[in-house]
């Protein structure tokens, strides 16, 4: 099978239809999974808003946050929650009230029993075409039992399958103690990982992987991503391959006379050269020499800096 040739849906992110080739299988169920602050809910929530644009109805059931926390999620990205219908676990214990005590079952048994038909008959009411489920971590809990709560998933996976639904399962690792389960990722068409990693120095450092997505040629890999306001910015991890263009190994001039005469023109064209020397050679200004011929010639240059301010490398320009 060939994305190409598969009904996909673009994500809202560009940077993940990027890292995905173009979207996602439409009616398909899918794992999100990561730590909490990876950026899963604004992901999630980029998901859906790309499905009011499309002009679908969309539907992201919260059993871990209220409704309130996610409208405060939306603003601090500048975005409204107009459009996006919203179930929360609230709703479900409004429904159930005092009666769900009531029974010789243990209570955990009929609460997420009941809480699922809730979920169904809100997914039945309002038929939206995409929907996310956050989190799994309080299905877990409210299952007690693995072979339930396994149970429950796939019940759900088969309930949305035959309704056109594209599901993002949300999974915070909490109560699994951080582990993946594998079980789950079976039962899922697609896995996408997101990571917060806290380094010894500097800021946190996000990535995201694509675990695993069937019938799709996705970018693997990690791909780094930042969270800011506006939602999550991936920038996909580029492969040499995919950039290669052909070029003449031409001579690259400095435009001083007696350097290119030593160097029999210049260093060719797609090749590396090491300047090195103490401090005051005039390594810098060799290196600017090249780049200002280039830049005579039409050329695109580019300049890394990492001991010098651009603002001092600018002046040394000049002068």
């Amino acid at each position: 099978m060939n994305s190409s040739s598969a009904s996909i849906i673009a994500t809202g992110n560009a940077g993940l239809d990027q890292v995905l080739r173009g979207g996602l299988p439409k009616d398909r169920l899918y794992l999100l999974e990561g730590t909490p602050g990876s950026g899963k809910t604004t992901l999630g929530l980029q998901f859906l808003f790309e499905g009011v644009r499309q002009g679908e109805s969309v539907l992201y059931i919260t059993l871990s946050e209220t409704s309130e926390e996610l409208r405060c999620v939306a603003e601090s990205h500048g975005w409204s929650l107009d459009g996006v219908h919203l179930f929360e676990l609230s709703a479900a214990d409004a429904v159930l009230g005092g009666a769900q005590e009531q029974t010789i079952l243990h209570p955990w048994e009929s609460e997420l029993g009941d809480t699922i038909e809730l979920i169904q008959a809100r997914v039945d009411e309002l038929q939206p075409r995409r929907l996310v489920f956050d989190s799994l971590s309080e299905m877990r809990l409210l299952a007690q039992d693995p072979l339930r709560y396994r149970r429950q998933v796939l019940a759900l996976k088969q309930f949305f399958a035959g309704r056109g639904l594209t599901v993002l399962l949300v999974d915070d690792l909490t109560t699994s103690g951080g582990e993946r389960d594998n079980h789950l990722h079976s039962l899922c068409h697609g896995v996408l990982t997101l990571e917060r990693l806290t380094l010894d120095f500097g800021a946190a450092r996000r990535r995201l992987q694509i675990q695993k997505l069937r019938g799709v040629d996705f970018i693997a890999g990690y791909h780094d991503f930042v969270l800011r306001r506006g939602g999550l910015e991936i920038y996909p991890r580029m492969i040499a391959a995919g950039h290669y263009q052909e070029f003449v190994g031409q001579p690259v001039p400095s435009n001083i006379a007696d350097m290119d005469a030593l160097l029999h023109g210049g260093p060719l064209r797609g090749t590396s050269t090491l300047i090195t020397g103490p401090a005051g050679t005039g390594k810098t200004t060799l290196a600017l020499q090249y780049v200002t011929a280039a830049c005579a010639r039409g050329e695109r240059c580019a300049v890394y800096e990492f001991d010098e301010r651009i603002g001092t490398l600018l002046k040394r320009a000049e002068s």
